[in-house]
C-alpha cells in the first residue's frame, strides 16, 4: 500500500482524513458481496460516469475494489448490450446512459497495469456490445455522434445547458426522448467519451491479438473524433457546444469544455485557442479555484451556488478528471497551481463535500461530506504534486523541495510486477531510491522521468519560472541545469542534441513549443 508522511501537520491530517473516507466508502454492492468504492456523501452507490475512474486512482491501495468496480458494470449489462448507469445497494439503474470517463479506458489501464487477462477480455467484449448499443439506440439523427436525451445521461444536475429540458428520460427508458423540439442534442461530451472508449478498444484489441479490429475501432475513434469537431466546435468562441435538433448552438460555456479535453478531441492548436479563450481565461474557467462548471463570465453562471450544481461550482469531479488531460496538452505548471488551490481548499475544510465556489474556495456546506472524488483529490494531487507516480513507460519523480506537501516528506509507493519507489525529502530536494538501492538525487523543482528500474530517462522544467535544478547520479558529481518552464533535458541518448531530444520529448508528451 503507498505510504505518505510529511512533516506538515495540516497537511498529514487531511490526507489521513481523505485516507479514512475511502475506507468507509467500500461497500459490498455486487450481488454476492464483492466491495467497490461507492461515491459517498449523498450518492449510496457507484456510476459509471465516474466510479470506475475513481477506483482506478485508488487502486494501489485496494486493487480488489478497482477491480470489481469495473466487473460490477459488466456482470449486470443487459443482453441488448446496455450497461446500467448506476448501481446501488439492490437497484441497478438502466434510465440514462450518464457516460465521461470511459469504462473502457478505465478498465484497459488496469488490465494493462495488472496484467488481469480476464479483465481485458470481459472488459474487450462488454464494451464492444455497449459502443453498438449506443450506435442503435443514441443516433437518431443519423450523424454518427452520441445524442443527449436527458440532464442525467451527462451527469450535469442542475446545469443550464439543460435548461427546461427534462431530467429524465420518458419512464427511465435511455432509448426514449421526450418529445420537445429541441431534443435530441447532439452533445460533444458523450461523443469525447465514445471516442476514448474506441481508442481504448483499439489498444484492447492490439493487445489480444485482434490486429484488424484494432484498426477499425482506431479508425472508428478517428472518425469520430473529426465529427466532433466538424460538427460541435465554435472557432470564434473557442468552444464547443450542444446541437439541439432543431440545428441551434446550446450557447453555455460548460464543463464540456475540460471533457473534450480528457478524451483529447482537440488537437494541440485547438486546444490552445480553447485555452486562451475559456479554459485559461481568468474571467471564465481560471478563477482562484479552478474549474467552474460553467464559466464565471457565462451570463447563465448560477450565483449564488446551491448544492449539488453543474451550473457554476468548480466540481470534485471535474478536478480528479484534471490529470487525465492539463499535462497531455502541456499546462504542467497550470495544473501545479490547480491543484494547489484545491488542496488549499481542503486543508481549510477536510470535510470532503462535493464543490467549490470557483472565486472563494468555500465548500458547499449544504452537501453532505464524506465525498470519494474529493477524498481522491486529496490523495492523487498529494503524489502528483510531490511524489513518485507510475506512468505506463516508466516512474515519474516530481521533486518539488519547499512545497508544503513535501516537508520533510517520504513517499514509498509499491510498483507493479514488485518493488518500492521511494522518494526522501530534505529542505534542498529528494533521494530517489528503486527496490532500496539509490538512484539519484535532485535538488530544485523539476520532473524527472526514469525506467521501472531508476535508469533516467529525460527531465522538465515544471515551474512557472526559469530556476536551476541540480542532478547528481551515485558514484557522479552533481550537474546542473537551467531549466524554464515545459523545457526538457535528455538523458538516453548522447549520440543526439539536446535540441533534438526537447523536440522529440516534447512530440511524444503533446508539450506546446518553448524556446530552445
Amino acid at each position: 500500500m503507498p505510504a505518505f508522511h510529511t512533516g506538515n501537520a495540516r497537511w498529514q491530517l487531511a490526507y489521513d482524513r481523505a485516507l479514512q473516507v475511502l475506507a468507509g466508502n467500500v461497500w459490498p454492492m455486487t450481488d454476492d458481496g464483492r466491495p467497490v468504492l461507492i461515491e459517498g456523501s449523498v450518492y449510496r452507490g457507484i456510476w459509471m460516469e465516474c466510479g470506475p475512474h475513481e477506483a482506478l486512482v485508488y487502486r494501489k491501495f485496494r486493487p480488489d475494489v478497482a477491480r470489481n468496480s469495473h466487473l460490477i458494470f459488466f456482470d449486470l449489462q443487459r443482453a441488448d448490450g446496455q450497461l446500467p448507469a448506476n448501481r446501488r445497494r439492490t437497484l441497478s439503474g438502466f434510465g440514462q446512459i450518464q457516460i465521461v470517463v470511459p469504462i473502457a479506458a478505465t478498465a484497459w489501464e488496469l488490465a494493462r497495469a495488472t496484467g488481469d487477462s480476464e479483465l481485458l477480455q470481459r472488459a474487450y467484449e462488454a464494451c464492444g456490445r455497449w459502443d453498438a448499443w449506443l450506435r442503435r439506440y443514441r443516433d437518431t439523427r443519423g450523424t454518427g455522434l452520441v445524442e443527449g436525451f436527458c440532464t442525467y445521461d451527462t451527469g450535469m444536475d442542475n446545469s443550464p445547458r439543460w435548461r427546461g429540458l427534462p431530467d429524465a428520460c420518458p419512464d427511465r427508458d435511455a432509448t426514449r426522448h421526450a418529445d420537445l423540439p429541441a431534443l435530441p442534442f447532439l452533445s460533444p461530451d458523450l461523443s469525447a467519451t465514445m471516442v476514448g472508449a474506441r481508442r481504448a478498444m483499439a489498444a484492447m484489441a492490439k493487445a489480444l491479438g485482434k490486429t484488424g479490429e484494432a484498426d477499425r475501432w482506431a479508425e472508428a475513434a478517428e472518425t469520430l473524433r473529426r465529427r466532433i469537431i466538424d460538427k460541435l466546435w465554435v472557432a470564434e468562441d473557442g468552444a464547443f457546444y450542444d446541437l439541439d435538433a432543431q440545428g441551434h448552438f446550446v450557447r453555455v460555456r460548460s464543463d464540456i469544455l475540460s471533457r473534450t479535453a480528457s478524451e483529447h478531441v482537440p488537437d494541440q492548436a485547438m486546444f490552445d485557442q480553447m485555452w486562451a479563450k475559456q479554459l485559461g481565461n481568468p474571467a471564465a474557467f481560471w478563477g482562484p479555484y479552478p474549474l467552474p462548471s460553467v464559466a464565471m463570465d457565462d451570463p447563465l453562471f448560477v450565483r449564488p451556488i446551491p448544492r449539488n450544481s453543474w451550473g457554476g461550482a468548480a466540481q470534485a469531479l471535474t478536478a480528479l478528471r484534471a490529470g487525465r488531460w492539463m499535462e497531455y496538452y502541456g499546462r504542467t505548471a497550470e495544473f501545479a497551481r490547480m491543484m494547489d488551490a484545491w488542496c488549499d481548499a481542503i486543508l481549510r475544510d477536510p470535510s470532503f463535500r462535493q464543490q467549490i465556489d470557483p472565486v472563494t474556495g468555500v465548500f458547499t456546506q449544504e452537501d453532505a461530506p464524506g465525498y470519494s472524488p474529493a477524498a481522491l483529490v486529496m490523495i492523487d494531487y498529494t503524489w502528483r504534486l510531490a511524489g513518485v507516480r507510475e506512468a505506463e513507460d516508466g516512474l515519474e519523480w516530481t521533486v518539488r523541495p519547499g512545497h508544503p506537501a513535501s516537508r520533510g516528506a517520504v513517499f514509498a509507493l509499491p510498483l507493479d510486477g514488485g518493488g518500492t519507489a521511494e522518494m526522501r525529502y530534505d529542505a534542498r530536494g529528494a533521494d530517489l531510491i528503486v527496490a532500496g538501492k539509490p538512484i539519484g538525487r535532485i535538488e530544485g523543482v523539476a520532473r524527472l522521468m526514469t525506467d521501472r528500474h531508476g535508469k533516467a530517462q529525460w527531465m522538465l522544467g515544471i515551474n512557472e519560472t526559469k530556476q536551476t535544478v541540480s542532478v547528481r547520479w551515485p558514484g557522479r558529481q552533481a550537474q546542473q541545469f537551467e531549466l524554464g518552464p515545459r523545457e526538457y533535458v535528455g538523458f538516453t541518448d548522447a549520440h543526439l542534441s539536446q535540441d533534438r531530444l526537447r523536440k522529440l520529448v516534447r512530440m511524444a508528451k503533446k508539450a506546446p513549443p518553448t524556446d530552445d
